[in-house]
């Protein structure tokens, strides 16, 4: 880890506190008695807010980026919004000492010598000098001046106290609450004067033991992520912590005391303000710590453990080194990590490849520094610069090389135990081989430029150099001849399977190059390291990741050379099985038969009169080749290789009087190779004697050979189901609708042959089989009135669905019936389709007890309708036509009953001007002059169409010159308690009396002298017509008394005779 300065300030007074806005994009620093606002990316100074006439203590920002605040040794605190406007000031009692906003509700706490917040105010027992939410805002944490720690909740009642070592002597300075959301407890750092680093959970525990600074600090804050501590004091400087208190390294050396340090959110760019008014903005670059021997890789994690990775099984083990990982070094079982005072060697419990469990070989308890770290089996190699130094893992140093140039690369080749080789590149290009035990440096070559990266072939013949111009080039080590170069290479590795193969990564893409063929390139981010077989190690920014490469590229790259013995190394290292069989072909083709064979050994075939056998028939011996091939047991392959060259003469003298199998085998190729050449006709016969009756169907039916599919179905047995069933999707497709019916009836299919009638529409056909199998009648009548329905034969498409037992559906087609009659204004049609569903609602209901109440209901509802539209389409006709068909007497009766009928709502084109139009008009003409007047009333609040506003409004006008008052003759009676009821009844089509309903004619619409009435229990039907016939006798002495009961609900009146 590294920090590098991007800008710096100074400021002409003390920077007590910092605060970013959570974009990250500015800075607020509260520098004397101004707050001075910086653009992040520059250092530019965006502007001074002045506002406060004190010293500036604290500065804080809110969650939501959309306002901050200051507090200053005035007394009061400045809102400001993001624009650097002050909005609100408000006063303490005593200077201001910290600020913070709550991160979920944005509430502000302020805090001065006294424990203030909002309106609400709360006495301590102490100064309070620092202040932290939690991250979900429920709590908030003080740490005051004699060594106390409150943490309390949002109404400010104290739920934790933690009284830190040193009371008063140790006050606490600055505390902090870990941001990140992976941690399952809220943790806290608090860092006091007594010069220690706690850590505490939110009921109060402590986690850990103190840890000791050696200075008073001044600030803690957190990585936005949790994962490191930053902390300042009086040491001057700013030291970067581990979660656990770890102490990783300085970030910034400065002149006075550090008062404040905040990191910038998401980033890794940390802002130091000091007590000489200089502010500091430092990146911090952490770079990868790593290592890697072939399929292991050990890296740095959290800067304190080491992890290493099994690249092939993925397995990973962490290593806990409680301090800073500096440098890791692993090669074969052994594993060196270097810290801060000692370097740490490891070995692996066992042998085994797939061990992954380390134990601690020796420690070298010294102090090193180094560039580069190398281990091999009993040594370790430190690099300093121009310097390498040979340790025993005693410490002692055995050996040392000084080099002309600065060390750039080096890297461990292999070798006996203790005497290992290295491999080292130089800035001046220099490039060496030095063994571990030998004093002396081998110089392999020397070139012009500087080196990046190197390795060297499996062989130790080649060697691979990549330079500072992101060259790639390859020299032969003996010769010292440069072989080919390649550019846009920033790291390069060799197969370690493999001589002739490398890989090199550069420009996003990853080249794999084979001897001196052209380079394969594919998309890949990041740097090898590694090539091991058919898979690649690839190190993208933090993480290694094993990509396995297909190497069918360069094995092709071979075989177009002819070079099969190079092109089956490369297949060994992996390629798929049609890459093995194109491999055998092509070594048979070029009679390099030990490279075929050696393939026909990989896949498990060991048989040489089969290799034998195909090698003649390469050779063009196709005789002795059969021979062979039968010899072996495979004759299949002789008569494969017959019917592949179409010397189906020679298959069957081959097969003879064989097995009747394989002559129907070779029919049925011949067939093939007869449809391959458009010869189909010749073809259907073959597959007919070949038994091959399916395919001889399609060809004929694909063609349209309606003779030949009739000659075949005739031909089959009906058991043959299969194929009389495509014959017969055949004879459907070319319209021969009589030999599908013929060819159905034969396997006796009567589901397909009804589906056939019906896709024809052959109904009668359809109803006689459906007669006969009633189990057939959904097939056969829902499409009937499905097409019936579609061909606008609605009515006769309800009854085909009604039959067919679909009620919902009949239903559905009335209601559709029903709708379009309303629209189109056929109202006597929609009467009619609304009294035939009232009908089939009474069906349901008979059939179906489930559904009885709500089919009664809807019967009900539906007969209501029906009467409605009924005698609406008799004004609808006095409005519409140029001549009325009824008297004005019925007319005026009609649209009485329909606006009594339409008290509660009005259904679908029932046009209530129409209605009251009519009204108006009869009611005129028939001396009812207050319900006229009262209809044109009617008539002015609602929305009257042009061509009846100038009749409405002369009417409206004339019936104001006659009386008041309605004709008498027209008013109805009740002919059960006879009163005399209004023209117009607020109650509907009812007696305003005794509630009877009246009971219209249906043709004239005048109240007809009937009343209804209910038989008392006991009395049939039969009774009741029998006493209703009877002659009524004389009366002597008669008595009337009408009597009023009332009966569950039902106000009924009685007429009782007494007799004497």
């Amino acid at each position: 880890m590294r920090a590098a300065l991007t800008w710096r300030d100074k400021a002409e007074q003390c920077i007590y506190d910092l605060a970013f806005k959570p974009d990250g994009t500015q800075l607020i620093i509260a520098a004397g008695n101004r707050l001075l606002v910086y653009d992040t990316s520059d250092g530019t100074l965006i502007q001074p807010l002045k506002g406060h006439k004190d010293t500036v203590y604290c500065v804080a920002y809110a969650k939501d980026g959309k306002r901050f605040a200051s507090g200053s040794a005035d007394k009061s605190v400045i809102i400001w919004t993001s624009k650097l406007e002050g909005i609100l000031k408000y006063t303490h009692n005593d200077s201001i000492q910290c600020v913070s906003y709550n991160p979920v509700t944005h509430q502000l706490a302020s805090f001065s010598w006294v424990f203030q917040k909002s309106v609400s105010k709360h006495k301590s027992s102490s100064k309070i000098t620092c202040c932290s939410w939690t991250n979900d805002g429920q709590y908030l944490a003080l740490g005051m001046f004699n060594g106390i720690v409150s943490i309390r909740n949002k109404n400010g009642e104290e739920k934790v106290k933690i009284e830190r070592p040193g009371g008063s002597l140790s006050p606490v300075w600055s505390i902090c609450w870990n941001p990140s959301r992976d941690e399952h407890n809220d943790i806290l750092a608090v860092a006091d004067w007594g010069q220690r680093l706690s850590f505490f959970q939110l009921s109060g525990k402590q986690i850990g033991k103190d840890r000791v600074l050696n200075f008073d600090p001044c600030c803690v804050s957190y990585f936005s992520k949790g994962e490191y501590v930053l902390m300042g004091g009086s040491d001057k400087q700013v030291s970067l912590y581990t979660k656990d208190g770890v102490r990783l390294g300085t970030i910034g050396d400065q002149s006075s005391w550090v008062w404040t340090c905040k990191v910038k959110p998401d980033s890794n760019y940390v802002a130091i303000g000091c007590q000489d008014g200089t502010i500091s903005f430092y990146q911090l670059i952490f770079s990868t710590v790593h290592g890697l021997y072939k399929d292991r890789y050990a890296y740095r994690d959290s800067m304190t453990d080491v992890i290493v990775q099994h690249l092939i099984t993925e397995q990973k083990v962490r290593i806990k080194c409680r301090e800073l990982v500096k440098k890791i070094a692993i090669y074969k079982n052994r594993l060196a990590i270097q810290l801060p005072e000692k370097i740490l060697i490891y070995e692996l419990y066992s042998d085994d490849s797939s061990d992954m469990h380390y134990r601690v070989k020796e420690k070298i308890a010294k102090k090193f520094e180094c560039n580069l770290l190398v281990v091999c089996s009993d040594h370790i190699i430190l690099c300093q610069e121009k310097r390498l130094q040979c340790l025993s893992f005693n410490g002692v140093k055995e050996r040392e090389w000084l080099m002309e140039s600065l060390i750039r690369y080096i890297k461990v080749i292999g070798g006996p135990s203790g005497r290992e080789g290295l491999l080292v590149g130089l800035k001046n290009g220099q490039i060496l081989k030095i063994f571990v035990d030998n004093l002396f440096a081998i110089v392999l070559l020397k070139q012009s430029t500087a080196v990046r990266c190197l390795d060297m072939s499996a062989s130790r013949n080649k060697l691979a150099v990549v330079d500072e111009n992101d060259t790639c080039l390859v020299y032969d080590i003996h010769t010292k001849e440069l072989l080919f170069q390649e550019p846009n290479a920033n790291s390069v590795a060799w197969n370690t399977q493999c001589e002739d193969m490398l890989c090199f990564s550069g420009g996003g893409y990853l080249n794999i190059k084979a001897s001196n063929f052209p380079v394969h390139q594919q998309k890949l981010q990041g740097f090898v390291v590694g090539y091991n077989g058919s898979k690649i190690f690839c190190l993208h920014v933090f993480s290694m990741s094993a990509v396995e490469v297909p190497q069918s590229a360069p094995m092709y790259q071979y075989l177009e050379r002819k070079m099969f013995k190079e092109a089956y190394q490369i297949a060994c290292l992996g390629v798929t099985d049609t890459d093995w069989k194109e491999l055998a072909m092509e070594a048979l083709e070029g009679l390099e038969f030990e490279t075929a064979k050696k393939e026909r050994k990989k896949r498990g075939e060991s048989n040489n009169e089969l290799f034998l056998a195909d090698v003649y028939a390469y050779q063009g011996k196709f005789h002795e080749a059969a021979k062979l091939y039968r010899k072996s047991g495979h004759e299949s392959l002789a008569l494969d290789m017959y019917t592949d060259l179409r010397m189906f003469d020679y298959a069957k003298d081959f097969l003879g009087s064989g097995d009747p199998k394989n002559t129907k085998m070779l029919i049925t190729k011949q067939a093939d190779w007869a449809k391959n050449i458009n010869e189909p006709k010749a073809a259907v016969e073959m597959y007919i004697s070949a038994g091959e009756h399916m395919k001889a169907i399609e060809i004929s039916g694909d063609h349209g050979w309606v003779d030949m599919l009739i000659d075949i179905a005739r031909k089959l047995d009906k058991a043959e189901r299969e194929p009389l069933s495509k014959c017969a999707y055949y004879f459907k497709r070319l319209d021969n609708h009589g030999y599908a019916a013929e060819t159905y009836m034969k396997i006796g299919d009567l589901k397909a042959l009804v589906h056939l009638h019906v896709e024809t529409q052959h109904w009668e056909e359809a109803f006689s089989l459906s007669e006969k199998h009633p189990e057939f009648k959904d097939d056969v009548y829902v499409p009937y009135a499905q097409w019936l329905a579609e061909n606008d034969r609605f009515e006769e498409a309800q009854k085909a669905f009604h039959k067919a037992g679909r009620q919902s559906e009949a239903v559905k087609v009335l209601e559709q019936l029903t709708h379009n009659a309303v629209v189109e204004s056929r109202f006597n049609d929609a009467a009619y389709y609304y009294w035939m569903l009232s009908m089939q609602c009474l069906d349901i209901a008979q059939e179906n007890e489930q559904q009885k109440t709500e089919m009664l209901q809807k019967f009900h509802h539906f007969q209501h309708l029906a009467e409605l539209y009924h005698v609406y389409h008799s004004i609808h006709r006095y409005t519409e036509e140029p001549f009325s068909f009824h008297l004005p007497e019925t007319l005026f009766n009609i649209s009485r009953f329909l606006l009594h009928s339409l008290t509660k709502e009005t259904p679908l084109g029932i046009s209530k001007v129409n209605t009251l139009f009519a009204l108006a008009k009869q009611s005129k003409a028939l001396g009812a002059y207050k319900l006229a007047r009262h209809a044109y009333e009617k008539l002015q609040g609602l929305q009257i169409p042009a061509r009846f506003q100038k009749s409405i409004e002369l009417g409206s006008l004339t019936i104001r010159s006659k009386p008041f008052h309605d004709s008498e003759e027209l008013v109805p009676l009740c002919y059960r308690c006879s009163t005399n009821n209004p023209l117009l009844n607020n109650l509907g089509n009812v007696c305003i009396n005794c509630r009877q309903p009246f009971v219209f004619s249906a043709s004239s619409y005048e109240v007809l002298h009937l009343v209804e009435f209910y038989l008392e229990e006991g009395i049939t039907d039969e009774e009741a017509v029998a006493l209703i016939d009877l002659e009524a006798p004389r009366l002597k002495k008669r008595e009337d008394k009408w009597q009023e009961m009332a009966s569950d609900g039902i106000l009924s009146i009685q007429n009782t005779l007494w007799f004497s």
